[in-house]
């Protein structure tokens, strides 16, 4: 049975087909997965998701594309959220140096907050990154968020960078871009990272895994991220699907038998 730590099964894109989504994903093998809530919208959606759906956990957080967007009211309610029983890790936060809509130093202030705000309810951090890696590093080491640690979502730096974000307590999460043929450098780190530090993705509706590359990803195709990892490990799928099951409950504090 698979894990699917980072979905965005709140967003628009599946509000057509959200039933015959979730039963595709339950036929491909996907037992659990995490909705991710990252402004005012899609938190809610998560929540009312969450509630709904047994299988089915969250995250809440505010993205780094809309830091500027975030209000003290909107930490606040992060933090109560926090206190929900299926909500297990806070997120998706970061940098993301590819947008200009936000400021560096308002993206920084508020990863700052929001790491804060973790280590006061004690919740892992889902951590968001494009084209800011050291400075994500920086800030992860100066705030001491190996105190709650937590995921580096759909990792793309390299195994240099990994090994500083294993040593802060974190997973390495790997998603759709490691079964494109033309990337080599994921390939290369999921091979290197340890096998209880190793969780797997769809960040769907987003990058699609190979043979989708382009169309509307879904957490079913999850499936196609753990063979193709199994494959670069050299270990059988229904050992990756175990391991990484496993190690996405620990992450989350999820006892075993959920």
């Amino acid at each position: 049975m698979l894990f699917d730590t980072h979905t965005h099964i709140n967003a628009r894109e599946f509000k057509d087909d959200f039933n015959d989504v979730l039963t595709r994903a339950e036929e491909a093998g996907v037992s659990n997965m995490l909705v991710v809530g990252f402004d005012r919208p899609t938190i809610a959606d998560a929540v009312k998701i969450i509630d709904e759906y047994e299988p089915i956990y969250g995250a809440v957080g505010w993205h780094p594309v809309d830091a500027v967007d975030m209000t003290d009211k909107d930490l606040q309610w992060i933090e109560e959220l926090s206190k929900h029983p299926k909500v297990v890790a806070l997120g998706e936060m970061g940098l993301d140096y590819h947008w200009d809509k936000s400021p560096k130093d308002i993206q920084k202030d508020v990863f700052r907050k929001q790491i804060d705000l973790a280590k006061r309810v004690q919740l892992p951090i889902i951590i968001h990154n494009r084209e800011a890696t050291d400075d994500i590093i920086q800030i992860l080491k100066e705030e001491g968020a190996e105190e709650v640690g937590g995921i580096m979502h759909c990792f793309s730096a390299d195994w240099e960078a990994a090994k500083q974000c294993l040593d802060m307590n974190f997973y390495i999460s790997f998603g759709g871009p490691v079964t494109f043929k033309n990337a080599s450098l994921p390939k290369e780190v999921a091979v290197k990272v340890p096998d209880d530090k190793l969780l797997i993705e769809t960040d769907c509706p987003y990058l699609s895994p190979h043979p989708y590359r382009g169309k509307r990803n879904e957490p079913a195709r999850v499936k196609l991220v753990a063979e193709k990892i199994a494959e670069l490990k050299g270990m059988s799928y229904e050992e990756l699907a175990k391991l990484t099951t496993e190690n996405a409950k620990r992450c989350f504090g999820i006892k075993a038998s959920s």
